[in-house]
C-alpha cells in the first residue's frame, strides 16, 4: 500500500526534476528521499525513475503514478485547507515574487488589506521576471508569483504549478509624439520596419513577445535599449530614441511627449498568480483573494 510520504517524494521529484531539489523542498536529506522512492518502486512493482545525465527522470510508470499522486495530494491539501479555514488565523511568512508592473499596481492595496485583516501575516516581496522567479518557486524559496503571459507567446509552467489569471489587458505601442505615425489611433507593427525599440532584457517574456510579434509582421527587431522598468523605457520613448510595447497598467505615469497606439493585430497580456499546487497555503489564498477583491 502506497504511503503519503512516498507519494510526496515522487511528486516532488516530478516537479523539481532531481532528488536533491526534491529533498530540499521537503526538508529531507537526498538519501531519505531515495529510500522512500526505493520502497515505493518495490510496492509499485515497476521502475519509477531512470538515470538522466547527472540527475534522474520519471519512467512511464513513474509519470502515471505521479499523476495519481498529484491528484491525491491536492485533494488532501484541499481537505487540510478547509479544516484550517474553520478557525485558524492566517499567519506566518508569505514570500512573493512578481514582475515590476504587477508589484507596483496590484500588490500595495492587497498588502494593506492583508495587514489590516491578518496582522500576524509577514509578507516579503521581490521583483523580477518569470524566467528568474519560476525556479525560485519550484525550489521552495518563494510561495506566490505574479507573472505575465503574453497572448502571442503564452507562458508555460512545469506540472505541479497552479495558475490563476488576475488581470487581462491591452498592450500598446508607445512612440514619441514626434514619431511620423504618432497622430494615428492604431498602428500595424508592419509599418515600423526601421524603428528602434526599448524592451526588457533578452530571455524575459516581454522581450520574446516583442520579437515574435514583430517577426510575425515581417519586421526584424532592432532592440538597442535593454531595460527592465517600463518607466525607463517610456523616458527613452519621450525623447524619440525608441518605441516600446507597454501594457495598459504601465501607461501611468508616463512622461510628456509619449503617445500610446493600439496595435494591429491587437496584443494582450495577462498577469497570473502562480503557486505550487502541493504547497497552497492559507496565506497564498488570502493574498490572491485580496488582489482579486
Amino acid at each position: 500500500m502506497f504511503t503519503l510520504d512516498r507519494l510526496r517524494a515522487l511528486a516532488a521529484v516530478a516537479v523539481h526534476g532531481s532528488i536533491a531539489q526534491a529533498a530540499r523542498s521537503m526538508q529531507m536529506t537526498p538519501s531519505g528521499v531515495s529510500q522512500q522512492l526505493a520502497k515505493l518502486e518495490r510496492e509499485a512493482g515497476h521502475p519509477l525513475l531512470e538515470p538522466h545525465g547527472r540527475s534522474v527522470r520519471l519512467t512511464h510508470a513513474g509519470r502515471i503514478l505521479a499523476g495519481h499522486a498529484d491528484r491525491l495530494l491536492a485533494q488532501l491539501a484541499a481537505a487540510q485547507a478547509d479544516l484550517a479555514d474553520l478557525g485558524d488565523e492566517v499567519l506566518g511568512p508569505l514570500r512573493i515574487g512578481g514582475v515590476g508592473s504587477a508589484v507596483r499596481t496590484l500588490l500595495p492595496d492587497a498588502l494593506a488589506a492583508l495587514a489590516a485583516e491578518h496582522p500576524r501575516l509577514t509578507p516579503t516581496v521581490v521583483d523580477g521576471e518569470a524566467v528568474d522567479l519560476l525556479p525560485r518557486l519550484l525550489s521552495g524559496e518563494l510561495d506566490l508569483l505574479l507573472i505575465e503571459s503574453w497572448a502571442n507567446r503564452p507562458l508555460t509552467v512545469p506540472e505541479g504549478v497552479t495558475l490563476r489569471t488576475l488581470v487581462s489587458e491591452d498592450v500598446y505601442a508607445a512612440v514619441s509624439d514626434r514619431h511620423p505615425l504618432a497622430d494615428r489611433e492604431s498602428v500595424d507593427l508592419a509599418d515600423l520596419p526601421d524603428t528602434v525599440w526599448a524592451c526588457c532584457p533578452p530571455g524575459t517574456e516581454p522581450y520574446e513577445a516583442l520579437v515574435q510579434a514583430l517577426r510575425a509582421r515581417g519586421v526584424e527587431p532592432d532592440i538597442r535599449y535593454s531595460v527592465a522598468e517600463h518607466i525607463t523605457q517610456l523616458a527613452l520613448v519621450a525623447r524619440d530614441l525608441a518605441a516600446s510595447l507597454i501594457p495598459a497598467m504601465s501607461r501611468h505615469p508616463a512622461p510628456p511627449g509619449v503617445r500610446f497606439l493600439h496595435t494591429r493585430p491587437p496584443l494582450r497580456r495577462d498577469i497570473r498568480a502562480a503557486w505550487l499546487t502541493l504547497n497552497e497555503s492559507p496565506p497564498v489564498r488570502a493574498c490572491v483573494a485580496a488582489i482579486e477583491a
